[in-house]
């Protein structure tokens, strides 16, 4: 292709929308815009790429046996109430009436999609095992959306689904989804993570995430160097500690601390650390208010909070909601005398005489005993585990990582097959509940995955098997006719060669063209200059620093050469 016949819009200057890395040269290479928030247009050059993932992840699944289709994106509503998840997608959901006042919704995801269509296409054993993936745009109303394409209200998504007749047939086939997920971030020269994770609004037994290591992501990665141990922190297990009694309980005490309501505050009011403290939440969940206690220094895991009260919808409550139940201000709650539903931390079981809210405006209480000084109250593994934590598996020390997921697998077993009646005959003619996987990849979050690992000051660094072009072609002076016709004859030949080469013919000076050829990042660049008449031309690539001269005549072999290795 030719670049002035290109949409390419380059930017010099960093927009001021853009956060991390990733968008900032996503939108200075041109290679999308953006429509509204959270909401983007690929434009030619960056949907090359996008095609090109879409392909790699196309010839993994069909690879490990799936078969792909497409559903709509427009869901009538009576597909996920009959599993009860229109009320658990919340207002992440975008709902909308038709003409006829009926509901829908624009997909989110499509399990329930999925089920009905095989519910009703597949009756025998002898179907099963089966699995199906689209390539299809969802669309979720997100609260905040940032940092591009990697959390946007639309967005592009493989998801497989597979069905099977039992638990080994659905370990298997969750097996093949996992190593194809490997191929698929391999070819995308992706230095990832697998990690066990919380299946959230997708329910099921169990489910592992592919996360990329990045300081600007939105996940934390809890792993263990010792035993290989790695987990999200939404699902990282915090191990219950003994309790061990180290000094006599104390009277209870009451102190004014009038201006002491943060543990900053009020570590400095005692002169003690935050660990001698007991921080108490007060949440709605759903219709009911309940309060979290955790140890002063860590914070609350609201997502293991969530999965064990079973609640759709877990939020902070309002100054007024906590002013009814504990009769004081924010910052003053403590479980001592609470008469709501109290679920405190195992760490808080094993702490003696600390400090906590007094339930009083303007006070707090000294020396509080758990199992002295309340009652009715349920423990449980509700923090965020932290630096240096032990390994739920080897206990050893536990290390932290940021990450991006890209890729989520997930053991839905019998979650939404059972709820809309998906079975099958098995050999004795007998009906049995399909057992069902879920498995996601985020197109435009890959390619932003991959652009977050491989970029410098100048621009883009693209993988070879993703790169918009494999090579570009810049003459030095296109009006010079002895390089224009060197440079056209060489493009010829790439061509004929299926080599995907852009030939940058415009009238602009050799400085802009290299830093446009270095920010969008083509891996190859053959430069067409002075030494033109001596059949000679500059061979660089772009993750190297080093430049060399070559003969045009080799120039087709050292292309071929360079593609096959990388």
């Amino acid at each position: 292709m030719k670049y002035s016949k290109m949409l390419i819009p380059t930017l010099r200057e960093v927009p001021a929308e853009a956060e991390i890395e990733s968008h900032k040269l996503m939108l200075r290479a041109g290679l999308m815009r953006r429509l509204a928030s959270g909401v983007y247009s690929f434009l030619p050059l960056g949907y090359r790429t996008f095609r090109k993932i879409e392909n790699i992840v196309r010839e993994e699944m069909d690879r490990a046996g799936a078969q792909e289709l497409i559903m709509s994106a427009l869901i009538p509503a009576e597909s996920y109430k009959e599993t009860g998840r229109w009320e658990v997608f919340g207002p992440e959901m975008f709902r909308l009436k038709d003409r006829g006042d009926r509901d829908f919704c624009l997909g989110p995801t499509h399990e329930e999609i999925f089920t009905q269509t095989v519910k009703s296409g597949v009756k025998s054993y002898k179907n099963l095992p089966m699995t199906l993936y689209q390539i299809q745009t969802k669309f979720r109303d997100e609260r905040r959306p940032r940092f591009g394409v990697m959390r946007s209200r639309e967005f592009v998504m493989k998801d497989a689904y597979s069905f099977d007749a039992d638990e080994q047939g659905l370990d298997e086939s969750y097996n093949k989804m996992y190593q194809a997920y490997c191929s698929i971030f391999d070819r995308c020269s992706l230095d990832y993570t697998v990690v066990d994770a919380d299946s959230g609004a997708m329910g099921g037994s169990g489910s592992q995430e592919f996360m990329v290591k990045s300081d600007i992501g939105e996940a934390q990665i809890a792993y263990c160097d010792s035993c290989g141990y790695a987990a999200n922190d939404e699902k990282a297990q915090c191990l219950e500690q003994k309790v061990t009694v180290t000094e006599p309980a104390l009277p209870l005490e009451e102190v004014e601390t009038p201006e002491a309501r943060t543990i900053e505050q009020l570590c400095e009011f005692f002169d003690c650390g935050p660990e001698n403290f007991a921080k108490t939440l007060i949440y709605k969940a759903d219709e009911n208010i309940i309060a979290a206690v955790v140890r002063g220094d860590r914070e609350l895991n609201e997502t293991k909070l969530q999965n064990y009260l079973g609640c759709i919808e877990l939020e902070m409550a309002d100054d007024e909601t906590i002013y009814k139940v504990t009769n004081a201000k924010v910052g003053f709650a403590g479980p001592v005398g609470l008469s709501i539903r109290i679920i405190a931390d195992f760490e808080v079981k094993a702490m003696s005489n600390f400090i906590t809210g007094a339930n009083k405006t303007g006070y707090h209480i000294k020396n509080v005993n758990i199992d002295r000084d309340t009652e009715n109250i349920e423990f449980l593994d509700i923090r965020n585990i932290a630096l240096g934590d032990s390994c739920p598996v080897c206990h050893e020390k536990i290390k932290l990582a940021r990450g991006i997921e890209v890729g989520h697998i997930f053991k839905l077993g019998d979650k939404y097959t059972k709820a809309l009646d998906c079975l099958y005959l098995d050999a004795n003619g007998k009906s049995q509940t399909m057992l069902m996987g879920c498995y996601g990849i985020g197109i435009g979050r890959t390619m932003a995955s991959v652009i977050e690992q491989n970029y410098d000051e100048k621009g883009i660094i693209w993988p070879m098997a993703i790169a918009p072009y494999q090579v570009i072609i810049i003459p030095i002076n296109i009006s010079d006719q002895e390089q224009a016709a060197a440079a056209d004859a060489l493009y010829e030949k790439l061509l004929s060669e299926n080599i995907e080469v852009l030939f940058d013919d415009r009238k602009e000076r050799p400085g802009v063209k290299f830093n446009d050829a270095e920010l969008i990042g083509i891996p190859i660049r053959i430069t067409v200059g002075k030494k033109t008449g001596e059949g000679i031309v500059e061979y660089k690539l772009r993750k190297s620093s080093d430049m060399e001269e070559i003969n045009i005549a080799d120039v087709i072999n050292r292309v071929k050469n360079d593609i096959l290795k990388s």
